[in-house]
């Protein structure tokens, strides 16, 4: 049994497709995000799943039910927005215990249960306090805590860490995953921020233009992605662009503006002849000599320093190579002629994107 099912979930405003035949299952208990840029129509996902929007053709099933002609009060899920919503004339309590007196529950119920849910989010003993009196962190606890004392079958969170800043952002990715454990309850997490769906989620769906590109676990996104896109957009990559000549088995030959050739694997279709992109991930990166075909010359551009995520430019051509920094930074500077390589199988080959990768 899946918490919650999409069939090939359209949903079409006038000419526009904002959402074209998706399809996902998810597991019980399982935090599974949706990843895409801005526009890409993961929000109009979300609030056909809330109930907010009714998709143009498909179906959404909760514990194997169609939810279609269930209105969004009737669904039982519940939603945390980016700006959590939060009542700020009520106290912390009153702001939880307002979904279980709408549902007129029994007043000698509603105490214990707000006491409990406080307790389980890390707040316990602040019913009086007002929201106003808490810090961002604490407002994000009690958004959830709200939602989670009606025991919904699935939260979902709209990009509910967006308003925060950077070092905060970066606590409550942790917090939000211990939280989704202590609870066991599905969570979907809509975000366009990688760093989020990576660390926090069990799967993850990456959008663009409206369909899925690729499902599956951070990992699998990261080390194996299906298209230029998912390449280009979980994880950081120096793109080269050319076009592909022999392809031997998996392995292709790319030439490169300039006539410098480059070896890879071919991830997709693409054929001798076909304009490609290579994409290398930094860390697949050395400073050194390598087999031909896999290294390029270049010259030390600049040395980031940013902790376990430093960084070394270094300039080839027109391109701009970013190679991760595991004690590289010795024996070089700004100047400094180089070589960068790396091995065949970690340089994946995609038709070049039609915008050329932008992300909009």
């Amino acid at each position: 049994m899946h918490d919650l099912s999409c069939t090939d979930l359209t949903k079409r405003f006038g000419t526009f497709t904002a959402v074209s035949d998706v399809s996902l299952d998810i597991p019980s208990g399982s935090f599974f995000s949706i990843l895409g840029p801005s526009g890409c129509g993961k929000t109009t996902l979300m609030r056909m799943i809330a109930g907010f929007e009714n998709p143009s053709a498909g179906d959404i099933r909760i514990k194997g039910e169609s939810v279609l002609a269930l209105p969004p009060n009737k669904r039982n899920v519940k939603m945390v927005f980016q700006h959590l919503a939060l009542f700020p004339m009520m106290t912390v309590g009153e702001n939880i215990a307002y979904g279980l007196r709408c549902r007129k529950e029994p007043k000698h119920e509603i105490g214990p249960k707000v006491a409990r849910v406080l307790e389980r989010v890390g707040l316990p003993g602040n019913e009086d306090k007002k929201i106003d009196q808490l810090s961002g962190g604490q407002k994000q606890r009690i958004a959830i805590a709200r939602c989670m004392v009606l025991e919904p079958d699935v939260l979902l969170l709209d990009e509910p860490l967006g308003a925060l800043d950077l070092k905060l952002r970066e606590h409550m990715k942790i917090e939000l995953k211990q939280l989704q454990h202590q609870f066991e309850t599905t969570f979907l997490y809509i975000t366009h921020d990688q760093s989020e769906a990576l660390v926090m989620s069990d799967n993850v769906a990456v959008m663009n233009a409206g369909r899925f590109e690729q499902i599956g676990a951070p990992k699998d996104l990261y080390d194996a992605p299906a298209s230029g896109f998912v390449a280009g957009f979980v994880g950081d990559a120096t793109v080269l662009e050319g076009k592909l000549g022999e392809v031997r088995g998996s392995q292709g030959r790319v030439v490169l503006e300039g006539g410098q050739e480059v070896v890879g694997s071919v991830s997709d279709s693409s054929t001798t002849g076909d304009t490609v992109e290579v994409f290398l991930r930094p860390e697949a990166l050395r400073l050194g000599d390598g087999e031909p075909g896999c290294r390029l010359g270049g010259t030390v551009d600049s040395l980031l320093f940013n902790g376990a995520s430093s960084r070394i430019l270094v300039r080839t051509g027109r391109h701009l190579i970013e190679v991760a920094d595991p004690e590289q930074r010795s024996g070089v500077s700004e100047g400094s002629t180089v070589n960068v390589c790396w091995s065949a199988d970690r340089a994946r080959i995609f038709a070049r994107r039609p915008d050329g990768g932008a992300i909009v």
